[in-house]
């Protein structure tokens, strides 16, 4: 027997033998196709090849091309299992020729692979032509020796194969296998034919014309070949058997299941083994390309894979989770072929555990009330919709599902209530959005989602992609069209560009054709919090909703963003390592230049917390350790040690992030829940630094820090800003510190001198006489003095030494300063019974425009803002005593 690895690689050696280059299988998510969820057929890795947008890798190619068929209009799911031949993963053999050999050579490399390299019967192969390609017909007869009988045209589109609407087209020649007379059905074209007895192997292209709306326009400029073979197809053929699931692959992970079960298929548990095994070999890939699951686009159309699977795991008796097990015989089987296989075996087994694990959570709850909604029907009857319904909304039930549970019982399910329920709860979302008081204008993007659903979000592991404009939006109307100069919101069914969320700020970059169109995004949001919208100008050409357009963010301005994101998970550990437990995000702003990050913290941060923060984070950029991501529930992120991020509305599922190196437990440095988009490695931050520290308000401080280049320039800037400092202190840099402690020294020493000066001429200079400045009202000696630029600190010690040169007396000063006035009053002991001096301040500091000023009866100080009322101030004084006195 032939393995199904033995005829892979020898298909592939075959042509390589024959000039062609071999090309490894593109991952199944395709990113030149937007009108497809994921690759499903050999040749659309070549799209852009054969509508010459792309050059060739060369003349001739050979692949062995991954592919996925369970989704949109290409899907499979519903047969699988059940049938000899549908699987939602496959693997297509092909050869092409880009311009280079043509029908002729194309038919003689497959007869030669198919009877010489495999060995196959020659009498029980036959061929299919176009009816009109005569061409064809006379190069199966003169290579292979057909006989008429064994080429059949067919005047259908089964043998004539279009890209689409618009674009190359071509007749096309399948060769059929003849499994013999021993099994049901006709050859094709035969009213028999959709018997099992002839089974399509091959599918030879001849891609000769170029259609347009459907009608070919004229030939292509250069021929080209595309062909198809199922390694599935061909791998039954060669061991001889009719069913796809008896071919050797399958067989082992069959009997894999069957060993971690303790029991062997039967009659009544094949179809669930069957179904198990392709299922284990489409999520295996998925996985291993990028896709995780999750409850919109691809990751929704996995995870109905997966629960299917998980369901017929159930029904053979998995008391345990069982698929995550079976992941290591996938590895053997597949992984050689496909390294990629290899290096996701632990997220594949890991994703695989973890969702298997929550839905047998709620499987049996699920299950149950389908026996009781099913328990009064039987064989021909139908499921309510709404009961269907509340499966899929409760206990994440894909519709689909419940079919393919009531399949065995002959009993169908109301699809049409199941659609008025989903539209009913649609309805309720944003009647319940309208009464929140979001804004009004969110009614345009309700419409756009309840029709095109959310957009697919590609930009975790890609920069640019491609994609079909669903919806236009201009001043918050749709419109089917946008011209150059109009400012407009485009949305797209995927893009890379990151709609502002989470604290990030949005993606901007350019949506573009070959045609000539170019639109410059500014900004992308994210409403309803499940659209990406992205706010542009068209700058030149004009779009259309409907047209497939390539989306390219400005990557730079993206990885500085990521930079900054990154760096606030591991800001916030090192916070509360330094600070304690009780630190928690309150906010946060994210941008391509800065971070800013709000924590609660009732103190400010000391000089040695902030460079302990900034140490321990550059560490960790240091340790560049592999930032990891995986999807949770909320509930097992938290209990895994997870922080839940402040503001953030989680769903159903979480994206958990990783990052910096393991703890002495074993814990990595930080784990938190974020939907953004952050670095490959902790080392791509390259550089952090705080700039400043505040408060935010009462018990939150606010962080704002710079990374990369960013933080770089900052330094180097603060640096220029020293040199400039040594220049004008005529010193070097590394003096600038003992020089300026100097001059400040310096500063002080003048400022004691001068105070001390103005101290002397306030007290009426070396030379003057002890009484200079009083005079006598009534009987009682007064002194009053204005003097500017005096430290108010001065007033008491001045009031002091003039209370002992009147010996008995009431003194007065106002010191001025900056506009300001301090104003202080002083009574000798022995007035005090007739004078306060608290009394006499206050009549001055109102004259200021102050108000009070207190103190004990001899000595009184207050200050008002108008320095120029200062003599008012001391005729106020006076005429309180010339009333006290009575004079």
């Amino acid at each position: 027997m032939t393995s199904t690895n033995d005829i892979r690689r020898t298909f592939i050696e075959f042509f390589e033998g024959n000039g062609h280059l071999p090309v490894a299988s593109a991952p199944l998510v395709p990113h030149n196709d937007p009108t497809l969820m994921f690759v499903n057929a050999g040749m659309v890795p070549f799209k852009n090849v054969f509508t010459g947008l792309e050059t060739p890798p060369a003349p001739r190619a050979v692949s062995a091309q991954k592919c996925v068929r369970a989704g949109g209009k290409h899907n499979d799911l519903d047969n699988v299992g059940y049938t000899a031949r549908h699987h939602t993963f496959f693997e297509m053999l092909g050869n092409f020729s880009f311009g280079d050999y043509f029908k002729e050579q194309a038919i003689e490399h497959a007869w030669n692979l198919l009877t010489r390299e495999f060995g196959l019967d020659p009498d029980r192969l036959l061929a299919t032509v176009y009816h009109t390609d005569d061409e064809a017909y006379s190069l199966w007869k003169r290579i292979a020796g057909l006989p008429d009988d064994r080429i059949i045209r067919i005047a259908t589109k089964d043998n004539f194969w279009a890209m689409g609407d618009d674009g190359p087209c071509g007749p096309c020649s399948e060769v059929f296998w003849d499994h013999g007379d021993h099994i049901a059905g006709g050859p094709p074209g035969t009213p028999e034919e959709d018997g099992d007895r002839f089974v399509e192997i091959w599918n030879l292209v001849f891609m000769q014309n170029e259609q347009r709306a459907g009608e070919i326009v004229g030939d292509l400029p250069n021929q080209n070949i595309d062909t198809g073979m199922g390694l599935e197809r061909i791998a039954a053929v060669m061991q001889g058997v009719h069913n796809n699931y008896d071919t050797d692959t399958f067989k082992t992970l069959i009997a894999a299941a069957e060993a971690q079960l303790h029991e062997s298929a039967n009659d009544d548990t094949l179809a669930s083994h069957r179904v198990i095994a392709d299922h284990l070999r489409a999520t295996g890939f998925l996985i291993a390309d990028g896709v995780l699951p999750s409850n919109e686009g691809r990751g929704y159309v996995l995870r109905r894979i997966m629960r299917r699977a998980m369901r017929h795991a159930h029904l053979l008796g998995a008391k345990t989770p069982l698929m995550h097990r079976l992941v290591p015989t996938l590895v053997g089987e597949m992984g050689q072929a496909y390294p990629e296989l290899n290096r996701g075996q632990a997220l594949i087994e890991e994703t695989l555990e973890r969702e298997e694990t929550r839905f047998r959570e709620t499987l049996e709850k699920g299950l149950r009330l389908l026996d009781d909604a099913t328990g009064t029907l039987s064989e021909g009857d139908r499921l309510d919709g709404e009961v269907a319904f509340k499966l899929y909304d409760t206990y994440g039930f894909p519709y689909d599902l419940t079919e393919d549970a009531l399949r065995a019982q002959g009993i169908s399910v109301d699809r049409e209530g199941f659609d008025a329920a989903m539209q009913q709860q649609r309805e309720a979302a944003r009647a319940a959005w309208k009464g929140s008081g979001e804004a009004a204008d969110s009614e345009v993007w309700f419409t756009i989602a309840e029709r095109e659903g959310a957009t697919e979000f590609i930009g975790y592991s890609a920069t640019h992609g491609e994609g079909r404009v669903v919806a236009i939006v201009k001043d918050g109307e749709e419109v089917a069209r946008a011209e150059p100069g109009d400012e407009v919101t485009i949305l797209t069914n995927q893009t890379p560009f990151y709609g502002e969320s989470g604290g990030q700020s949005g993606d901007s970059g350019t949506i573009s054709t070959h045609e000539g169109l170019r639109i410059a995004v500014r900004d992308t949001g994210k409403p309803l919090g499940r659209l990406h919208a992205h706010h542009a100008r068209v700058e030149a050409g004009s779009v259309e909703v409907g047209d497939e357009v390539k989306l390219s963010i400005d990557a730079e301005r993206r990885d500085r963003i990521r930079a900054n994101h990154s760096a606030t998970h591991l800001v916030h550990t090192a916070l509360r390592n330094r600070l304690g437990g009780h630190v928690t995000q309150k906010g946060s702003l994210v941008a391509e230049d800065r971070l800013r990050f709000d924590f609660s913290q009732p103190t400010p941060l000391t000089d040695e917390d902030i460079v302990a923060i900034e140490d321990e984070v550059n560490a960790e950029i240091r340790a560049n350790q592999q930032v990891s991501t995986r999807l949770m529930t909320p509930d097992d992120a938290v209990a895994a040690g997870a922080l839940a991020l402040f503001g953030e509305k989680y769903g159903d599922e979480v994206r958990v992030l990783s990052m910096g190196r393991a703890a002495d437990e074993g814990r990595t440095y930080s784990v938190e829940l974020c939907g953004g988009t952050h670095v490959d490695a902790t080392g791509d931050i390259q550089l952090f630094r705080i700039v400043s520290e505040s408060a935010v308000s009462s018990g939150v401080r606010r962080i704002e820090a710079l990374t990369g280049d960013a933080a770089r320039q900052w330094l180097v800037e603060r640096e220029e800003m020293l040199k400039s400092a040594a220049a004008v202190l005529r010193t070097t840099p590394d003096e600038v510190a003992s020089r300026v402690e100097a001059l400040l020294d310096e500063r002080k020493r003048l400022e004691k001198d001068l105070a001390a000066a103005k101290k002397q001429l306030a007290l009426g200079g070396g030379g003057a006489a002890p009484e200079a400045g009083s005079e006598t009202i009534g009987d009682v000696a007064f002194s009053g003095q204005i003097v500017d630029g005096l430290d108010p600190k001065e007033l008491r010690p001045l009031l002091d030494e003039a209370k002992q040169r009147l010996g008995s007396g009431v003194a007065a000063i106002c010191a001025t300063n900056e506009g300001k006035a301090a104003f202080a009053v002083a009574v000798t002991e022995d007035l005090t019974s007739r004078f306060s001096a608290v009394d006499l301040v206050r009549a001055g500091v109102a004259e200021l425009g102050g108000k009070g000023g207190g103190g004990r009866p001899d000595m009184a100080q207050g200050g008002g803002p108008d320095a120029t009322r200062a003599e008012a101030a001391l005729d106020a004084v006076r005429n309180m005593l010339r009333e006290t006195i009575g004079a």
